[in-house]
């Protein structure tokens, strides 16, 4: 798998896979917070932001940039055993910083 995402439906694609992680993720935590070591304010700013993101996409009004998205500062701390699917995070950034990876035909 590419760093970064080749299509923009690729792309999308990323962030609601990331969307639908951090509910399922939140939903284990609400429903049994003894089988995970989750803070659910965290995951729920996160999901936010992660939600304004798909939002943008959706209307029209999200750029790419050259800067880390805002929700990469939520990630600092953050690890595989908090976020079994955190290299999504950083996927989704690399793209949203350095363009879609398209390949030559």
């Amino acid at each position: 798998m590419s760093e970064r995402a080749q299509t923009a439906r690729e792309y999308a694609g990323l962030v609601d896979q990331v969307i639908f992680e951090l509910e399922e993720l939140g939903a284990t935590a609400a429903y049994d917070a003894d089988t995970i070591d989750a803070n659910t304010t965290f995951m729920e700013i996160l999901l936010g932001e992660v939600r304004k993101l798909r939002a943008d996409m959706a209307d029209g009004s999200y750029l790419f940039g050259r800067q880390d998205l805002p929700f990469m500062r939520l990630l600092r701390k953050a690890d595989e055993t908090s976020l079994p699917f955190i290299r999504l995070f950083y996927q989704i950034n690399e793209t949203h910083k350095h363009g879609l990876d398209i390949q030559p035909d």
